[in-house]
């Protein structure tokens, strides 16, 4: 595919066939005609069969952790996996691997592979420390660190002397 050439677009059939041939393990999802769950690298997606007879992302790429797709967090200082049950910090084989598959799997879906997708991984959500609660009003935001009340020295947080 050249810098400017549109991406082969392909039907249903045609993206699983090629999916299989990439080295992806594909599960039918139970009781649900044509949708696919997809994984390699440890990583995993769903497809499923659109409208038009072409294959469309029924769930999101993520790196598999104990069996559930995770999410990609971004807290600014630190990139989080996080699934239903827990949370763990992303490294950067998790990032590669998730990378990849994504890659992967827009090829075989015939998507357009995006400049800044193709720098790195983007994540599912961005949450920042310090733009935390802005949406809320004021009165119902918790109360910064450095709003709280000053302890007096010699007292605990409870107001009971320490000793």
């Amino acid at each position: 595919m050249g810098i400017f050439s549109q991406p082969e677009q392909r039907d249903y059939d045609q993206v699983v066939a090629y999916l299989k041939e990439q080295g992806f393990d594909l599960l039918e999802a139970p009781a649900t005609a044509h949708r696919i769950f997809l994984k390699k690298h440890n990583c995993s997606a769903a497809i499923e069969k659109d409208e038009h007879g072409g294959a469309r992302l029924f769930a999101k790429p993520g790196y598999l952790l104990s069996g559930e797709i995770s999410k990609l967090i971004d807290r600014g200082y630190q990139k989080f996996l996080m699934t239903s049950k827990a949370e763990v910090p992303a490294s950067a084989d998790h990032l590669r691997a998730l990378h990849q598959f994504s890659e992967e799997l827009k090829e075989a879906l015939g998507a357009t592979s995006l400049y800044n997708e193709s720098l790195g991984t983007v994540s599912d959500r961005y949450q920042y420390d310090r733009v935390e609660h802005r949406d809320e009003p004021v009165a119902a935001r918790p109360r910064k660190a450095w709003e709280a009340e000053p302890v007096a020295a010699g007292k605990s947080s409870s107001g009971k002397r320490r000793d």
